[in-house]
């Protein structure tokens, strides 16, 4: 894929998030982690998705948040994504909540026309797996081909650059 113009959209937060039973902080998001390995791997431009109204820094309340901007289809987000005319192959990344993407993503990818595009999803969680996320995006992304995606534990992102290597 190196040789195709691609973009990584992706959403992530920081703060405390739940690894494996325990909640940590962490100054990164998991999913901003294997975002900039594809970005490496490939050279593929990023944009981040940015909620217009933060999450709460606590976990508990941000997945209570979470759920309610599921619930209510209101998630506004900071800045447009790009022109995505350019580009082949789009990598879309999210965090897991309550099996499904973030609601910011809706947001961000309703209204782009994904004719002809690849779009490979990637997530992140702690034991949802890929969960909803590829019927999400065949809904979302009218006429593109949406390929197998990748999944990984969050407290498994670091040093897992191999993993997205054999994937891209």
């Amino acid at each position: 894929m190196n040789n195709t113009k691609s973009l990584i959209i992706y959403f992530s937060r920081a703060d405390e998030n739940y690894f494996g039973g325990e909640i940590k902080f962490i100054n990164k998001g998991n999913t901003e982690v294997v975002a900039e390995y594809i970005k490496e791997l490939t050279g593929a431009d990023m944009f981040k998705v940015e909620p217009l109204v933060k999450y709460s820094e606590k976990y508990m309340i941000c997945i209570d948040q979470a759920k309610q901007r599921i619930k209510t289809h209101n998630a506004p987000i900071k800045g447009k994504v790009p022109d995505i005319s350019k580009y082949e192959v789009i990598y879309i990344g999210a965090p897991i909540y309550w099996g499904k993407m973030p609601e910011e993503l809706f947001t961000a990818l309703q209204n782009l026309n994904f004719e002809g595009k690849i779009v490979k999803p990637f997530v992140t969680h702690e034991g949802s797996g890929i969960s909803q996320v590829p019927q999400q995006l065949q809904k979302l992304c009218i006429g593109a081909k949406i390929s197998d995606g990748f999944e990984i534990l969050g407290s498994k992102v670091d040093g897992s650059k191999s993993k997205v290597k054999n994937w891209v």
